[in-house]
């Protein structure tokens, strides 16, 4: 069974059909959408501030998502994944992301729709991804606009997938 706690008061809320791995772990105040998974590992850790999810997103095995104390909360839209092993802290990610495996997003970040952030990359503090481009690297730095079939190939099929996987456990 999931890890849920209550911090300050607060406890996580998740919308219709969610599938939270039994190590999975979600504490504060955490308001989850519908259709949304947490994987193997995964913290969702809303003690210091608030983080707030859409619909249709996962949270892949090993992923951490934190705030900064009453500074900076964590905003994500919907159809957002992020793969395995990556740190989303303080930032915005709006609709149809993908956040490669191990990638680091640090405070005040927003990352605009339709973007895929590369696996590795670190986005530094205050970076503003542009809608529909494609940002890689150490530091991130835009490398290209988005492809449509990259996409529709991997942006929204892996979005998709992973409702798919999360029936699956039910």
């Amino acid at each position: 069974m999931a890890i849920i706690i209550p911090v300050l008061g607060k406890e996580p809320s998740f919308g219709h059909d969610c599938f939270l791995a039994p190590n999975a772990t979600v504490v504060g105040d955490v308001i989850m959408g519908n259709y949304c998974s947490v994987w193997f590992n995964a913290v969702v850790r809303g003690d210091v501030h608030y983080i707030r999810i859409g619909n249709y997103v996962n949270i892949q095995d090993g992923a951490i998502i934190h705030c900064t104390y009453q500074k900076a909360p964590v905003n994500i839209g919907n159809y957002v994944s992020i793969a395995h092993n990556a740190v989303i802290h303080g930032c915005t990610i709006h609709d149809n992301v993908l956040i490669g495996i191990g990638a680091i997003i640090l405070d005040n970040c927003i990352i605009h729709s339709n973007s895929l952030i590369a696996a590795g990359s670190v986005l530094l503090e205050n970076t503003i991804v542009e809608a529909g481009s494609v940002y890689a690297g150490i530091p991130a730095k835009k490398v290209k606009d988005i492809d449509p079939e990259l996409l529709k190939g991997q942006v929204e099929r892996i979005a998709h997938s992973y409702q798919m996987y999360a029936s699956w456990y039910k």
